[in-house]
């Protein structure tokens, strides 16, 4: 399976207040549909659209961030066949969803990021930083 190309279709931030001392930070990956693509520069692969909304919680309801896209994957016209008709019933493969939503995790964690900088919103991953190491 190979990636093709990833595209953002909504970016949405708010910040409702200023109570982040107790708040808790929760992170959700849902994937809304995969729907098969046509195109005349991929005739003989199996192209999927995998549209999915990317949310980022605050437990005191002080903010929320949420990101939609849609990533385009191909792969072979069987495997994109088989994955479309599992996802009638709302099932894919483990690899396919690690895959997915590693995808996902590396294009909208930078955003998301940069989206709380901005509203001065608590980062909802850690960023490294230097500590004073002991002298010996």
């Amino acid at each position: 399976m190979k990636f093709i190309g990833f595209n953002l279709t909504k970016i949405n931030a708010e910040k409702l207040s200023d109570n982040f001392k107790t708040a808790k930070i929760s992170t959700k990956i849902n994937i809304t549909s995969i729907d098969p693509v046509e195109s005349n520069f991929f005739k003989e692969e199996g192209l999927l659209r995998v549209k999915f909304t990317y949310s980022i919680e605050y437990s005191t309801n002080a903010a929320k961030v949420e990101i939609s896209g849609d990533i385009l994957l191909s792969t072979e016209k069987k495997q994109a066949k088989e994955i479309t008709e599992g996802w009638k019933d709302k099932k894919i493969s483990e690899d396919l969803r690690i895959l997915i939503f590693n995808l996902i995790l590396k294009k909208a964690n930078v955003k998301a990021l940069e989206l709380e900088e901005q509203l001065n919103l608590p980062l909802h991953i850690p960023m490294p930083s230097l500590k004073k190491g002991k002298k010996e």
